[in-house]
């Protein structure tokens, strides 16, 4: 998610240059279902064939990258046969492609029903930074797949973040218009929260899971509330 994920006991090696995608992007975003627009499944079975190769491209692409993940090994995790992908995919490009803005949703989903009887500006900050722990911890590929997008799909790669952001920004408002934070919350605030919640997940869902995550949300929320400065007397 724009960040070394590497483990810092594991730093010393060069890492290889990013390469960058030498074709352009199909037209066509994908659905929230994820496929193209103009590939949607109109029945059930074909829904479900979808969520298969896009969970399946999930592990191919968590596991190996982009450069280096194949469309039949993608259709060989799914289950399913090659001309399957077709029906739903023009190329490797175009599933990768629904699969940023698939798990993009996903997060955006898990942290809405975390936070559906939460009430409280900061409480619900809380309750959205423990649901993302968790489902980074659960789909640690995530963060392989949003970083390699900022070159196989820059406009994906920055819709992630400016979505994300929107919703944290949206919490905050809602919460300076009841009077709970301060008046001036804007965008910054926002993007700061995100980043701060990013590097998190990195630290204590991808690198290592053994924290709570309840007790990392909890004093991240302390340290949003009452900052790093010492309390007097």
């Amino acid at each position: 998610m724009g960040t070394d994920r590497s483990n810092p006991a594991q730093k010393g090696k060069a890492a290889a240059p990013a390469k960058r995608r030498a074709t352009p992007p199909e037209s066509g975003r994908a659905t929230a279902a994820g496929a193209p627009s103009d590939k949607a499944p109109r029945t059930e079975r074909g829904r479900k064939t979808l969520r298969k190769l896009l969970d399946a491209a999930a592990i191919e692409f968590g596991t190996r990258g982009f450069y280096e993940s194949s469309i039949a090994e993608i259709t060989r995790r799914a289950g399913t046969a090659l001309g399957s992908f077709y029906t739903y995919f023009d190329s490797k490009d175009a599933i990768f492609r629904a699969l940023v803005q698939d798990m993009s949703g996903q997060v955006g989903r898990h942290a809405g029903a975390a936070l559906k009887d939460v009430t409280g500006a900061l409480a619900r900050e809380e309750a959205a930074l423990a649901s993302f722990l968790d489902f980074a911890r659960i789909h640690k590929e995530v963060y392989r797949i949003v970083d390699e997008s900022e070159f196989v799909d820059p406009e994906s790669y920055r819709a992630h973040y400016e979505n994300t952001a929107t919703r944290i920004l949206a919490r905050l408002k809602e919460g300076a218009e009841a009077g709970e934070l301060r008046d001036d919350v804007d965008e910054l605030h926002a993007w700061a929260l995100m980043g701060m919640n990013v590097f998190l997940g990195l630290r204590y869902a991808v690198w290592t899971d053994e924290a709570d995550p309840g007790d990392i949300a909890a004093r991240a929320n302390d340290m949003i509330a009452r900052g790093l400065i010492k309390p007097k007397g």
